[in-house]
C-alpha cells in the first residue's frame, strides 16, 4: 500500500463534498475560454465564407457574360452584407443562451 493519495478518489470525495455544501461542480476552469474561441472563430467563418460565396457568383456571372468587375464586385458586397447578418444573429443567439432565456441546444422544440 502506498502512502500517496489516489487523485481520482480524491476528486471524486471533492465532488461529492460540494454537492453536499450546495456549491456548483465545475467540470472545467477552462472551458469558458475555449467556447468563446470557438465562438469567435464561427463568427469569422461566417463572414469569410460569405465573402467567397460572394464572390464565386460573381466570378461565375461576369465570366458567362464577359462583364468583369461588375457582378463580382456587386456580389462581394452583398456577400459580405449576408456575412455580417449572419454573424450578428449568432453573436444575438449566443448572448441570449449565456442570459438563460433560450434553452440548449436539442430542447428548442420541447
Amino acid at each position: 500500500m502506498s502512502n500517496e493519495p489516489d487523485p481520482k478518489r480524491l476528486e471524486a470525495l471533492d465532488k461529492r463534498i460540494r454537492a453536499l455544501k450546495g456549491e456548483e461542480v465545475a467540470e472545467s476552469a477552462g472551458d469558458e475560454g475555449y467556447n468563446q474561441a470557438n465562438m469567435a472563430w464561427q463568427m469569422v467563418i461566417e463572414l469569410v465564407s460569405g465573402l467567397l460565396i460572394g464572390f464565386g457568383i460573381g466570378y461565375g456571372i461576369d465570366a458567362l457574360f464577359g462583364t468583369k468587375p461588375i457582378f463580382m464586385v456587386l456580389f462581394i458586397l452583398l456577400g459580405f452584407a449576408a456575412g455580417v447578418k449572419v454573424m450578428l444573429g449568432t453573436a444575438t443567439h449566443m448572448q441570449e443562451k449565456q442570459a438563460g432565456q433560450v434553452p440548449a441546444d436539442g430542447e428548442e422544440g420541447q
